[in-house]
């Protein structure tokens, strides 16, 4: 069994990155819309300001009141598309019941989305076009394979979980008719069958259902790679989807939790932003 370090190769990258902000113009812009008062949600915004504070990205964060009306988040999003300093947006998820999250998406421009979840980007992902952004966990997923040269060409990749977020946009990416692609992707959730017959044929088992140590050994064959997506406390510890102690003697390859995807997400996010700023400008 190794482990997959996600740390160390997130730290690689946002090295890489550091070094090309240093050679730009003005530093790449990025915007933080942030509804209510969430403690998660306020942790995830201020370990992200402190990843562009630590690269050279300059960042800003918009605190809006729980209370706050549909028309007024959609105006202060179209003011940051029309902003030259801002490459960006990120509004952070989830937001109260009143807003719908689709329609707030929507209303970031396809070049500042670097979120990748409008539909424009998600859709041009999907029929295998290049779009401008991918959601950063799948992103980050799919980079950490490359790093440890795990290849899903012609393997079968079981994904639990079907959000918007990690599975379909991950199953998307890993069934493309392209280098370090061309996988069999099975999506399997809370309502599939006999789920453990299936994880048990997974070459690669990617656990993003949110469940805290829902995968179990008996549900995964020997030698399988293991990529565990959840964040979930339990017992006043932070736990993986997957039970990592007694799973990961099993596998070849898996990630820990935490340090594993986690790192990925937050360096894909910088990634994007930088990438953001020269669509523009270089």
């Amino acid at each position: 069994m190794k482990l997959i370090d996600g740390k160390h190769v997130a730290k690689k990258i946002e090295s890489a990155l550091r070094l090309k902000v240093g050679t730009f113009t003005r530093p790449p812009g990025l915007a933080f819309i942030l509804v209510g008062n969430n403690p998660a949600s306020k942790t995830y915004v201020k370990m992200k300001k402190k990843k562009c504070q630590e690269i050279g990205i300059f960042s800003v964060d918009y605190e809006l009141p729980e209370t706050v009306t549909e028309q007024e988040l959609l105006a202060r999003i179209v003011s940051l598309n029309k902003d030259p300093a801002i490459d960006g947006i990120l509004v952070q998820l989830p937001l109260p019941k009143h807003l719908v999250s689709s329609k707030v998406m929507e209303s970031i421009s396809p070049d500042k989305d670097v979120d990748g979840f409008h539909p424009i980007n998600v859709g041009k992902l999907l029929l295998g076009e290049n779009p401008l952004f991918i959601p950063c966990t799948p992103l980050g997923i799919h980079k950490l394979l490359q790093h440890y040269h795990i290849s899903p060409e012609g393997k079968h990749v079981v994904i639990l979980g079907r959000s918007n977020l990690v599975g379909k946009p991950l199953a998307a990416i890993l069934m493309q008719k392209k280098e370090h692609c061309n996988a069999t992707v099975t999506l399997a959730h809370s309502q599939t069958p006999n789920l453990e017959k299936i994880t048990q044929t997974a070459d690669i088992l990617v656990a993003a259902m949110g469940c805290p140590l829902f995968v179990k050994p008996y549900m995964v064959r020997k030698g399988c790679v293991i990529i565990d997506v959840g964040i979930n406390k339990s017992g006043g510890k932070i736990v993986g989807d997957v039970d990592f102690e007694l799973v990961a003697p099993l596998t070849s390859y898996i990630t820990p939790v935490p340090g594993g995807v986690g790192p990925m997400t937050i360096a894909m996010l910088m990634s994007n932003t930088v990438s953001s700023y020269e669509l523009k400008n270089v």
